[in-house]
C-alpha cells in the first residue's frame, strides 16, 4: 500500500511541477507543438495531413 501511495504522490508531483506555468499564470496555456503552428514551417509552405487547408 505504501509504494502505490508513494506512486501516486509521484506522478501528482511530476503533473504539478510540468503544469507550473500553465497552472500560475493568467492566460497560460500548453505550448502549440503541431505544425500548423510553427511560424517557420508556414513560411516553407509545410501542412500537416489532418489539416483542413491540406484538403482544399
Amino acid at each position: 500500500m505504501s509504494t502505490l501511495l508513494f506512486t501516486v504522490l509521484l506522478i501528482a508531483l511530476a503533473v504539478a511541477l510540468l503544469g507550473i506555468r500553465i497552472f500560475f499564470t493568467k492566460n497560460g496555456r500548453f505550448p502549440n507543438t503541431h505544425i500548423h503552428g510553427n511560424p517557420e514551417m508556414k513560411k516553407r509552405g509545410i501542412t500537416c495531413a489532418q489539416d483542413k487547408n491540406f484538403y482544399k
